[in-house]
């Protein structure tokens, strides 16, 4: 598996595998570096053009609370990416988090997942919940939302990774929210693991706790009151 740490310029990842072209053969060979460098060609490493492929592609969605439509109207895809580098220069060009209005959402998921509970992919599955409260906008928001986001594309959790489905950041008066989605809440070996790398990603304290609810509780009763089937 990939390594789940992202920095800008990387080179652990594997170069994506490149096709020959079908030409003709050139007449001349090409210059070798040294014989570039003489001419006053200017020699480009391979590592500034080649990108470095994700193991998943994944869909980025935007959420804006407009009470005239419909929830799925509301709801808008903004991107689609599988590099490393794509992965940065979607998230540099797009708003922080802590910068959307109150009611809006972004939503990272695999590429053939939709975020919502009705998903196939989602419907038997629940979320690892980070409750913030108003004053960690400005102090924790945009971290703890970056490192959600390179937990993810990353693949952060080992043999478990397949388990993630993607995460959402939820903008809230109240108090903003994050959640890590996973496939199957019954999936206890899963579900625990990626928690636990979660918690110790974002830094919390051991003796805080997070807790994971599944999406059928979420759905039928309000968050305050949804049961927690695990903690850690």
């Amino acid at each position: 598996r990939h390594v789940a740490r992202l920095d800008p310029i990387i080179k652990k990842f594997p170069k994506r595998e490149r096709k020959m072209a079908t030409a003709e053969p050139v007449s001349s060979p090409l210059p070798d570096d040294d014989a570039a460098e003489e001419a006053g060609l200017e020699v480009v490493s391979p590592e500034a053009y080649i990108k470095h492929p994700l193991q998943n592609r994944w869909s980025l969605w935007f959420f804006k609370n407009d009470k005239s439509k419909t929830w799925q109207a509301n709801l808008r895809l903004i991107s689609k990416f599988d590099t490393v580098e794509d992965f940065w220069a979607l998230y540099n060009h797009i708003q922080l988090s802590s910068n959307l209005m109150s009611g809006c959402d972004y939503s990272l998921f695999k590429d053939d997942i939709e975020p919502m509970w009705e998903d196939e992919r989602n419907k038997r599955g629940g979320r690892w919940l980070i409750t913030l409260t108003k004053q960690q906008r400005r102090l924790d928001l945009d971290r703890f939302w970056l490192e959600t986001l390179l937990c993810l594309v990353g693949e952060a959790f080992d043999n478990y990774s397949d388990d993630v489905c993607g995460a959402v950041v939820n903008i809230r008066t109240k108090g903003d929210k994050i959640a890590v989605w996973t496939s199957d809440y019954e999936n206890r070996d899963a579900v625990t693991h990626i928690g636990r790398v979660y918690k110790e990603r974002l830094g919390l304290p051991m003796k805080m706790t997070i807790g994971y609810q599944s999406h059928a509780d979420t759905a039928t009763k309000s968050g305050s009151t949804t049961k927690n089937k695990f903690v850690v």
